[in-house]
């Protein structure tokens, strides 16, 4: 912990006293393990923006009904926070994340989904986005959050926001969860190393069909 500490430049504090004094609250852990912080965040001040990061994968987290029925991650995070929860920085692989971020107005900037019901602290969260070094782009509302999840052509494909916009829009539920199966079983068959992460994006690029999309359809 104290490793991970001193290389994001953040400062562990304990549980406890988390969520005392701050604007915003964002939530990054194992989805199996969000209805733990329910006492967090039920001692939060309404007016505190809280965002969450992150996916459900069922080899770590288990199976989660609501979830395999079809429930967004986003309005099932929120059921179990007791409150509105803002989707974001869940679509990008953590190599992205920590090495493609880009001042604003950079050819090429690569784009992050948000999806949120409650707009002013999606509007918020927006801007972190835009600070983080990559362009915002509106994915709806807790029930559209859907559409950013894993096997979607949204998730982990490194697009720009106008690339974006259209991967949301072919999103698709049934596909979206045989896409999402077929990635985990060749993703848990490979060796870590260090392309890891872009022959994920790779794969999940290829999976969804945006050769075109990304590429041009003069390629």
């Amino acid at each position: 912990m104290t490793a991970l500490a001193e290389q994001s430049g953040v400062t562990p504090v304990p549980l406890d006293s988390v969520s005392r004094a701050v604007d915003v609250l964002i939530t990054s852990i194992p989805l199996g393990r969000v209805p733990a912080l329910r006492p967090i965040t039920d001692r939060l001040p309404a007016g505190v923006v809280v965002a969450d990061t992150s996916n459900h994968l069922p080899q770590r987290d288990g199976h989660i009904k609501d979830i395999d029925d079809g429930m967004p991650q986003g309005l099932w995070i929120e059921r179990q926070l007791g409150r509105p929860v803002i989707r974001a920085w869940n679509a990008l692989v953590q190599t992205t994340l920590a090495d493609k971020g880009r001042p604003p107005g950079t050819p090429g900037r690569l784009a992050v989904p948000v999806a949120g019901t409650d707009l002013a602290a999606k509007e918020l969260v927006m801007t972190l986005v835009d600070d983080t070094g990559f362009d915002p782009v509106d994915a709806g509302t807790a029930e559209d959050g859907w559409r950013m999840q894993p096997g979607t052509p949204a998730y982990c494909t490194d697009l720009n926001a106008a690339q974006l916009q259209k991967a949301l829009a072919l999103a698709d539920h049934e596909i979206a969860r045989i896409r999402r199966e077929a990635i985990l079983a060749i993703m848990n068959s490979w060796e870590r190393n260090d392309s890891f992460f872009d022959d994920l994006v790779a794969l999940n690029r290829a999976t969804a069909g945006l050769h075109r999309l990304v590429r041009g359809p003069e390629s």
